[in-house]
């Protein structure tokens, strides 16, 4: 009976031992990963501090006014306008964005929904490759390929301007709402689909009139996930803008972004003058319209999905 009541008490202290064990390993698990989001949101503020009190100084030597509502960015005559490098961010990604969601959003339908299962085995993988080509290969597809087409189809002297920017920048987006799309349409209930269908509603119905609007909030944000890569890619857009410091009136005019300029005049920059400073503050510019895009989108997509669950 002793011997019984002993191996008891020794199976009780094992488990307790495991017990206290694994929830040890839980906390040290639940710090450590507190820590790690700690640390990434003192390092994103303290990089978004660092670049907003650079950005600031600015406003030292020129006004307000003279850096967002002039066109004139002439650093030897101490002019910083940027309204141009706004202007030229805002139309590139707004363009890409309207050039790139339709096929894109067609294209994540199809391998949802319709491809049959060999064709996507191979599609699939040829679309998620894009996703490796470094941006300077793209940059140089389009100097290649895209600015002399252009020079030659529509009879433009030099070819660089905002259309290839945009077309460029719709390619190398493609991937980004193609598979966030996908996952979207593929997380919407299969019951839903197959009510639908019971109904008496086609396929093309059922995915017009069910799929897409369940799955909105999804395919909103892989819009927001690539208007994000669109408003802050570089090496691609300043290889075929043109980088010239106006506002382009028209899609063969040669224009600048905020990332296509800052990169073109690091270099040439002394660190604590009023240029350098200037950048900094286009810098800062490019992480408020970032987020303010974000924001935003978020807000319509919260709003959209209240209306399709009423």
């Amino acid at each position: 009976m002793s011997q019984a009541i002993s191996a008891k008490t020794t199976i009780s202290n094992e488990t307790s031992a495991r017990i206290r064990t694994a929830v040890m390993v839980d906390n040290i698990v639940k710090y450590l990963l507190l820590g790690c989001a700690g640390l990434m949101t003192v390092i994103v503020m303290a990089i978004i501090i660092f670049v907003a009190q650079k950005g600031t100084l600015t406003f030292n030597d020129i006004s307000l006014a003279d850096f967002f509502f002039s066109t004139e960015w002439s650093p030897d005559k101490n002019k910083f306008g940027g309204l141009p490098f706004i202007i030229g961010s805002l139309q590139v990604t707004i363009l890409s964005i309207l050039l790139a969601t339709p096929p894109a959003l067609a294209c994540s339908i199809f391998f949802a929904k319709i491809a049959p299962k060999k064709i996507k085995s191979f599609l699939r993988p040829a679309v998620d490759l894009y996703v490796a080509v470094p941006s300077i290969v793209y940059g140089y597809i389009g100097i290649t390929v895209f600015i002399p087409f252009f020079r030659k189809t529509f009879d433009v002297s030099g070819g660089f301007g905002l259309i290839p920017a945009v077309c460029i920048l719709s390619v190398m987006i493609l991937p980004t709402i193609i598979t966030l799309s996908e996952d979207a349409i593929n997380s919407v209930p299969k019951s839903l689909e197959e009510a639908s269908i019971a109904l008496g509603a086609t396929r093309l119905q059922t995915i017009y009139k069910v799929i897409l609007p369940s799955a909105t909030s999804g395919i909103i944000s892989s819009i927001i996930l690539a208007m994000a890569r669109a408003i802050g890619e570089t090496m691609a857009v300043q290889m075929v803008i043109g980088n010239a410091p106006i506002i382009a009136t028209g899609l063969f005019v040669p224009t600048s972004t905020l990332t296509s300029n800052i990169v073109v005049e690091m270099g040439n920059a002394p660190f604590h003058s009023t240029w350098n400073n200037a950048l900094f503050l286009m810098a800062f510019i490019l992480l408020l319209i970032s987020l303010g895009i974000i924001l935003a989108i978020r807000y319509i997509a919260s709003k959209g999905a209240f209306h399709d669950a009423r």
